[in-house]
């Protein structure tokens, strides 16, 4: 069967993937039909005085010049301003879009998508209900009816875009969907390894926004990489214990996969969680207002998940709470409870040095 693409979402990480699937349905022929659709909420742009639909723009200059600016999309790219018309015929559905809008978004399309469609989610985040944090893979099989992995790995798009040799971590329950997606997504550039527990690699891409935006708060008081290493790896301590004890995880070679570890890494030292973490405390400015500012367009998960996660420890009692030092006080730097000087506490007093 020749397969049917559509990428949900155009921001930046959802540019650089329509170029890398675009240019493999190019290729193959044989596995993929040649145009790409990709779903584009429609806005209004002005490039050197003359306006645009953004649509229209990139589908007459192959750019997405808002959220990719200076890198072509293949021609083969279609951006769709209707995600019901993006997704309609599609069998292979990529969702790359802030994982607040995927339910909405979900529901608009379930009366269209095809009964043997599969779809795999790049979105780092959780579905928030009154008692948990969902997983984004779960929020899209429950709603639509169709079977969902996960991608996460150390990808931070630019340098992707740019060529720059990356990994990435698939995560499909049926193997040949896995596969399938390898297929769709590897390049000489980029590899993807599989593995079968999407709940561990989605649980990665959503925990290690929390640790990041810790990092930014070590930068802005101007500790070293020893400080900020010590962060990273209590933190990565806490993701497996979270993701163990929420959510029944008890694979942990995942966490050494790169959805885990080095997804941790690249974050902490490059990307925009620990930049706003930064500002936060330089600035004193809210998170809304810095994701405004310096994201243009973007969004920030991990002040937001910390606010979850210390929820649902606290839901759960003071020995929930005590064994998690480094998210609590992450979440209450977040909120201005404790200064952010006082995350240092936390470190020398967490369970892993008793």
């Amino acid at each position: 069967m020749v397969n049917k693409v559509t990428v949900i979402g155009s921001g930046n990480w959802g540019s650089v993937v329509a170029r890398i699937v675009g240019v493999n349905c190019a290729e193959k022929a044989s596995q993929f039909e040649r145009q790409v659709n990709m779903w584009v909420f429609e806005e209004n742009i002005k490039v050197d005085d003359t306006e645009y639909k953004l649509t229209e723009y990139i589908n007459t200059h192959h750019e997405n010049v808002k959220y990719l600016p200076g890198f072509k999309l293949p021609d083969n790219v279609v951006a769709v301003p209707d995600v019901r018309e993006a997704v309609a015929g599609s069998n292979m559905l990529i969702f790359v879009l802030p994982h607040q809008f995927v339910k909405r978004t979900c529901e608009t399309i379930k009366e269209i998508v095809r009964k043997d469609a599969f779809a795999i989610s790049l979105c780092k985040g959780f579905e928030v209900t009154e008692k948990e944090l969902v997983i984004i893979s779960d929020v899209v099989r429950d709603t639509l009816g169709i079977t969902c992995g996960a991608l996460m790995g150390a990808n931070l798009a630019n340098e992707i875009a740019l060529g720059q040799f990356a990994e990435a971590t698939i995560a499909t329950t049926v193997e040949w969907q896995g596969r399938a997606f390898q297929q769709l997504f590897n390049r000489p550039s980029f590899r993807c390894a599989y593995v079968s527990d999407v709940t561990a690699v989605e649980v990665c891409g959503a925990l290690k926004n929390v640790v990041a935006v810790g990092a930014g708060f070590v930068d802005a008081l101007g500790m070293g990489n020893n400080t900020k290493c010590a962060i990273i790896r209590l933190g990565l301590m806490e993701m497996m214990a979270f993701a163990e004890e929420f959510y029944g995880c008890t694979n942990r070679n995942v966490f050494f996969e790169s959805c885990g570890i080095a997804d941790l890494i690249t974050t902490c030292y490059g990307g925009r969680h620990t930049r706003l973490g930064k500002l936060f405390v330089e600035t004193g400015k809210s998170f809304e207002e810095l994701e405004k500012e310096h994201l243009n367009g973007q969004k920030l998960q991990g002040h937001q998940t910390a606010e979850k996660v210390y929820k649902m420890l606290f839901a759960k009692g003071e020995t929930a709470v005590k064994k998690y030092p480094l998210f609590v006080a992450i979440y209450k730097v977040s909120t201005k409870e404790i200064a952010a000087q006082d995350l240092f506490q936390c470190l020398a007093d967490h369970p892993e040095h008793m």
